[in-house]
C-alpha cells in the first residue's frame, strides 16, 4: 500500500505532466491539428489527479485525525 508521501509525489508529477499536455494542446491548436485525442488524454490525467487527491485525503484522515476542540493546542474553554 502506498504511503502518503508517495501519493503526494505522484500528484505533483501528474500535475506537471498535465501542464505540459496543455501546452502541447495549444501548439496543436495553433497548427490547426485536431486535439481530440490530446484532450482525452488530459481528461484522463485530471481524473487520475482527482483520484490521487481523494486517496491522499483518506490517508491523511487515517494517520492524522482531527484534534478535538483544542485551540492551537491550548486549553479547552
Amino acid at each position: 500500500m502506498p504511503d502518503i508521501e508517495y501519493i503526494r509525489a505522484e500528484i505533483e508529477h501528474t500535475r506537471i505532466q498535465a501542464h505540459r499536455q496543455r501546452g502541447e494542446i495549444r501548439q496543436l491548436q495553433r497548427a490547426g491539428i485536431s486535439t481530440a485525442s490530446a484532450e482525452a488524454l488530459l481528461d484522463r490525467m485530471l481524473n487520475n489527479i482527482d483520484g490521487l487527491c481523494a486517496e491522499r485525503d483518506r490517508l491523511k484522515k487515517e494517520h492524522f485525525p482531527p484534534s478535538k476542540g483544542k485551540v492551537l493546542g491550548g486549553r479547552r474553554w
